[in-house]
């Protein structure tokens, strides 16, 4: 097909990602460098989802005309109302009911895609039906993956082999690992089978968001197992905006401590801690002696006041130390600061990019879904530590205290602060070497 940068806008895509801002904002990456590169996007969302992102895209004149925001309207369903068409602030318990309503929308996006008629659709495992609507509609498609290969190599291992091969890499598993999988499982509707059978329907191309001194051997067994190339799409992490004052506060504040001096704190947007946990990481934070910044979410319809949440006194006690933010927090912008020395974090996929992007080493506190595999992942690669579990499976407060000083301050700790600046340096040395091979797969299928 030749050089992408004389196509001219003639290569029309559809993006649709799962309903999840940690899904979004990879894919919305994605089809920045694409743009870039000429390419027209049609980005496909619910409105709720659309609106969060439409003011980074129509003020921006890069992006305006050539990144379309295409509106997926889900099914009316009385105890999923339209602001619940996403998972942020999504009440947990209707986390199964928006799957549900998402499968409900194979007519509307048939209509979509034949209006449109996009040369290819690049799409997130959720909903299970588009490979298939793809393909009945002669139009190729891409699976994106948006976690590491180590889970999902993990999943399709047991979905094809069961017990009968041992996986190659079982020191990536973590405790109780069926019964990890078996409860998302149970969430999405699905089993070892469907997942295998899902990725059997997808094209023979799957993209990945990884690299390959991440996860390499890991990306080249989950080729093996699919029969499928994987290409990798690196971290897609943007640069944090520097002309806006979103969080200006907090900068001002982290501008006052000492290089390497601070931990950031946050669980994720879909994450929440029990109240035991939560009391549990305050006194740990407490007993580390480290500066900190702590960002506390609660779900929707259980909020509680701070004083409330945390322990009696806590807010006094470490007001030169730390600042807790209620609800949101500039997180690229807190990790590129150089002030930032650690990351306590739940591992989601997104977390940990962004904090391998910005070369902070990881104080690893995995809650569900592929969480635990992550935070594995960062120990087998030097860039962080996991807090140890209790035998109830909480989080006490010494091993927080002790996982921080090991990795922020203590000498045991520099070889992991080495490792993250290394792959952090290796990522922006790379610049976007793999969304060329990107471009490159995709021209060979037109």
């Amino acid at each position: 097909m030749g050089d992408p940068n004389q196509l001219k806008n003639n290569i029309k895509v559809l993006i649709f990602p799962w309903l999840a801002h940690g899904h979004i904002t990879p894919l919305l990456e994605l089809a920045k460098k694409l743009t870039q590169r000429n390419f027209h996007i049609y980005f496909c969302s619910t409105p709720v989802n659309l609106d969060s992102i439409k003011p980074k895209i129509v003020s921006d004149p890069k992006f305006s005309n050539s990144i379309q925001l295409v509106e997926l309207h889900l099914p009316s369903l009385p105890e999923l109302p339209p602001h619940h068409h996403t998972t942020k602030g999504l009440p947990p318990h209707l986390l199964p009911t928006l799957h549900r309503a998402l499968r409900m929308t194979e007519p509307n996006l048939a209509n979509i895609l034949d209006t449109l008629k996009p040369d290819f659709v690049i799409h997130d495992i959720f909903p299970g039906f588009v490979p298939d609507l793809t393909s009945s509609l002669n139009i190729p498609s891409f699976v994106f993956i948006n976690t590491g290969a180590n889970f999902i190599s993990c999943l399709i291992h047991r979905g094809k082999k069961k017990q009968d091969h041992e996986y190659p890499y079982p020191q990536i598993f973590p405790d109780d690992m069926d019964t990890k999988i078996s409860t998302m499982l149970e969430i999405t509707s699905a089993n070892y089978e469907a997942i295998s059978q899902y990725y059997d329907r997808c094209g023979n191309i799957v993209l990945i968001k990884s690299f390959e001194e991440l996860e390499g051997k890991y990306i080249d067994y989950l080729s093996a197992l699919l029969g499928k190339k994987i290409v990798m799409t690196g971290i897609l992490v943007p640069d944090p905006s520097s002309d806006d004052e979103e969080g200006m506060d907090i900068i001002n504040w982290l501008d006052k401590k000492e290089k390497a001096s601070t931990v950031f704190v946050s669980f994720g947007s879909e994450c929440y801690l029990s109240k035991e946990d939560l009391e549990e990481v305050a006194h740990g934070l407490e007993l580390s002696k480290v500066n900190f910044i702590w960002v506390i979410r609660f779900p929707e319809g259980e909020k509680l006041k701070l004083e409330d949440a945390l322990p009696n006194g806590f807010l006094e006690k470490v007001k030169e130390k730390g600042l807790v933010v209620e609800n949101w927090a500039p997180q690229m912008k807190i990790l590129k600061h150089s002030s930032i020395g650690g990351f306590v974090s739940h591992c989601g996929w997104g977390s940990l990019t962004e904090s391998i992007k910005f070369g902070v080493p990881v104080i690893a506190t995995p809650i569900q879904y592929e969480q635990p595999w992550n935070a594995r992942l960062i120990e087998e690669c030097g860039i962080g530590l996991e807090v140890e579990r209790n035998s109830k499976g909480g989080l006490p407060r010494e091993n927080i205290a002790k996982i921080i000083k090991q990795v922020v301050i203590e000498k045991t700790g520099e070889d992991i602060r080495r490792k993250a600046k290394v792959m952090s340096d290796n990522v922006k040395r790379k610049g976007d070497r793999e969304i060329d091979e990107v471009v490159k797969e995709l021209l060979q299928i037109l």
